[in-house]
């Protein structure tokens, strides 16, 4: 145990018809998956459901019983089929309600589209009004760059946000507010670090022993090949990461490792590389 610390663990759970008929590639999980793990916390799953209230609301539900912090993405506009905030207030047993901060928040954000004469007046309708109708207990996330505002709301202190499914409004929300609200939270996690390597002249199949002789020396290390198709030679990236109680000891740990497995390689004939 590493001062009483633990890492944070995250799930995904990205919503839409057109993810999963394959109309639309997963950007937005792969770009929050990356964020997140460059900020310490470990992703332990990612999940895709349509617009679907039981469904999203099931997501929720599973996604609460592994991880402490839950990211949706999508399903946040004016329109019928977004129904993320449904599906994340009956996942938690909540009602919805207008919240007036959101309210002031999509007031605001029309009438700097009348002034661009993007929309001839601030009316707002029901559809608009959807946008600021929240769970119970839900702040609003402002948009920067759109109408559809993110949320954040706490369930015994695991965190749920949900973000709009544009990337570029995602992406805004989550860079502007939710890493600040993150951030406090990673301060109370494993330092970790995560090295890459690409090796040649090996196959996969030839690395397989030598990783075990890896993981038996250094068990509470985590180590992943992926193999990349070459014609040729076999070409394999692979991805160290280590834990420690400073980050400068997570990385000296990782070195350690890749040092390990360098050399074993090169004695099989094969070469490998940082990346």
């Amino acid at each position: 145990m590493l001062c009483g610390k633990s890492q944070l663990r995250a799930e995904i759970v990205t919503v839409g018809e057109e993810l999963l008929s394959g109309r639309t590639v997963n950007t937005n999980a792969s770009w929050i998956a990356c964020s997140l793990r460059g900020l310490g916390i470990r992703v332990v799953r990612i999940t895709t459901v349509g617009d679907d209230v039981d469904e999203i609301a099931s997501a929720i539900r599973e996604a609460l019983a592994r991880a402490d912090i839950i990211v949706t993405s999508g399903g946040l506009g004016p329109t019928p089929d977004d129904l993320t905030l449904e599906g994340i207030a009956r996942g938690l047993g909540r009602g919805l309600r207008l919240n007036e901060e959101a309210l002031e928040l999509v007031k605001k954000r029309y009438k700097a589209m009348v002034r661009r004469g993007l929309v001839a007046k601030v009316s707002l309708t029901k559809a608009r009004t959807k946008m600021a109708t929240l769970p119970e207990g839900s702040k609003p996330l402002p948009n920067p760059v759109g109408t559809a505002l993110g949320v954040v709301l706490e369930r015994e202190g695991k965190l749920i946000v949900g973000l709009p499914g544009v990337p570029a409004e995602m992406k805004a929300i989550f860079k502007e507010s939710v890493i600040p609200l993150l951030q406090a939270r990673v301060s109370r996690a494993i330092p970790e670090c995560e090295l890459t390597a690409r090796l040649a002249g090996i196959l996969e199949s030839d690395l397989a022993p030598l990783l075990e002789k890896v993981l038996r020396r250094y068990p509470d290390v985590y180590v992943k090949s992926h193999p990349k198709g070459c014609e040729a030679e076999s070409r394999i990236d692979l991805y160290v990461r280590a834990t420690g109680e400073t980050k400068d000891e997570a990385r000296r740990r990782a070195e350690k490792v890749l040092s390990f497995l360098k050399n074993l390689i090169v004695e099989r004939g094969g070469r490998a590389e940082c990346t």
